[in-house]
């Protein structure tokens, strides 16, 4: 296999082990995981209503058993994704991932296997704990196999691009096979079990790779993060540019506790000099923000929403696959841009377009009955669709990337599952509230995501700082409680830096990548 994987990655075997072939197939295992996270979020949607999904599980009569089904995913995603701020420290990056991986594939055959609601919940509870792990590890592991601070957004913004990809490919697949059920009756299970062929492919990239350099130096093992380090850049483990970073993140790993242990008080009252529990609070508050702009609401019950501007089932179907093919579409663009434009202007200014957007949509679908027409449902629908495009464009990756590089080292794990539970639980509050409002008050009730849009721009212009173009260990300087600490870290880094010749950390860096395609280091 590992020849296998040699040969998919280029000619050279070395190829496999070095430079930007390693960090291509870290994306691809991670753009894998995403994608099944997205596939996973959005495969039971299009057949928990058929006849032939709700017979295999003995025709459920209660008004809550399918909804439980659905929402029992984002529950435990949300508690799996809390418990890897307990163990995620211990088994790693690459530890949780593979065990994301693996849960997936039991779950994915446990639901595909189904005949009773026992069983389906079962596999749905697997399933999210699964996908509590991959939300937790993929933006940290990410972050921290980057070398240039510029790599960092782009990357990780692929990544939900492709998660969003995973949800619009998972809602027309699933169109495509309940065409089928009245011949074939099983078809509904095959969607359910093509979770695990992502799974598979992820976990198979994944086997070949290292955990990140950070996460063995704050665990003691040096000789693995120098070996990684040096694979990462293509260049012997001497060389100026992998001892400069090594530099870099052992002062970083100063900066924490001793013994690396997570205080929880932390969140609550933070003495830090560095702000600690600050940047943790952060990293859960930016995700919990997100979903409070109302995605989710609008992603869930998209069919639903067209059905009540009075258009057919089929038009409302094609309406929301339209819907979620150009969200997959808009999440591409980030990539692009996030270098460009900051992490912080993208969220302010995305946070008041989308509430712009909700404004209208609200405005048209509330007039009296006898202004409402032809011409202000398209209204409405066409702000939808705008609503989305500018969501994806700001604020889909964004928070994803914000979330892990602020985070001080020796808690990375903390802020990975703090950001992954709070995407988590504010989509099950966002879900449920919003879609027994909609029962019960109709489109009013989206001036709860309009008001969150607003207050999430002021959030953060007021709470966040930009990061866009630091390396994770400068990040440090802008949470520094006092003048003091951010001059000694200053003068500490410009030391080391000037310990290994004129260039700045970008420029070798640089310099590194540059040469890695025509290296072959062995390690």
């Amino acid at each position: 296999m590992a020849g296998m994987l040699c040969d998919w990655l280029g000619d050279d075997r070395n190829a496999c082990r070095s430079g930007r072939a390693l960090y291509r197939t870290m994306s691809g295992a991670c753009g894998a995981a995403f994608m099944l996270y997205g596939w996973d979020a959005g495969v039971l949607g299009g057949i928990q209503s058929t006849p032939q999904f709700k017979n295999a599980i003995g025709n459920p009569s209660g008004a809550y058993i399918i909804p439980i089904i659905a929402s029992i995913y984002n529950l435990a995603a949300g508690i799996m994704a809390l418990c890897v701020s307990f163990f995620g420290m211990k088994i790693g990056r690459r530890g949780t991932l593979l065990l994301g991986d693996f849960l997936i594939c039991v779950g994915a055959l446990l639901q595909a296997s189904t005949y009773s609601v026992g069983q389906i919940i079962v596999g749905r509870i697997v399933t999210g704990c699964g996908i509590g792990c991959i939300a937790s590890a993929v933006p940290t592991y990410m972050a921290e196999m980057s070398l240039e601070a510029k790599e960092r957004g782009p990357e990780v913004s692929y990544q939900l691009a492709l998660l969003i990809t995973g949800v619009a490919l998972a809602y027309w697949v699933d169109l495509g096979f309940v065409q089928g059920l009245d011949k074939a009756p099983y078809l509904w299970r095959i969607p359910l079990a093509m979770q695990s062929c992502f799974a598979i492919f992820s976990a198979f990239l994944v086997f070949f790779l290292p955990d990140t350099p950070r996460w063995y130096y704050a665990k003691g093992r040096d000789a693995e993060g120098d070996q990684t380090l040096a694979r990462l850049h293509a260049k012997p483990v001497e060389h100026e540019a992998v001892q400069l970073m090594k530099g870099e993140i052992m002062a970083s790993l100063k900066e924490g506790d001793d013994d690396g242990q997570f205080n929880f008080w932390l969140l609550f009252w933070d003495n830090t000099e560095l702000q600690f529990g600050r940047r943790l609070r952060t990293s859960f508050l930016i995700n919990w923000a997100q979903q409070f702009l109302g995605i989710n609401m609008l992603v869930y019950f998209s069919t639903q929403i067209f059905s009540n501007l009075g258009y057919s089932a089929m038009l409302s179907g094609i309406l929301a696959g339209v819907l979620n093919t150009a969200f997959a579409l808009a999440s591409y663009p980030p990539i692009f841009f996030i270098e460009r434009v900051g992490r912080r202007a993208m969220m302010i200014w995305s946070a008041l377009g989308c509430g712009v957007c909700m404004l209208v949509y609200v405005v048209v679908t509330t007039l009296p009955a006898g202004k409402q027409s032809t011409a202000t449902n398209w209204v409405a629908v066409t702000f939808i669709i705008l609503y989305e495009i500018v969501f994806a464009f700001g604020w889909l990756g964004t928070c994803w990337v914000y979330g892990p590089e602020i985070a001080p080292l020796r808690y990375r794990h903390v802020a990975g599952s703090l950001g992954a539970a709070g995407e988590w639980f504010s989509t099950w509050v966002m879900v449920f509230g919003g879609g027994t409002g909609i029962n019960a008050v109709g489109p009013k009730i989206f001036v709860w995501p309009l008001l969150c849009c607003f207050l999430s721009a002021a959030y953060v212009y007021f709470c966040c700082p930009e990061t866009t173009g630091k390396t994770l260990e400068e990040i440090d300087v802008l949470f520094a409680r006092s003048g003091k600490t951010r001059d000694r870290i200053y003068n500490e880094q410009a030391v080391r830096r000037q310990s290994y010749g004129s260039l700045n950390l970008d420029e070798k860096r640089g310099n590194s990548i540059s040469q890695t395609e025509n290296a072959g280091v062995e390690v």
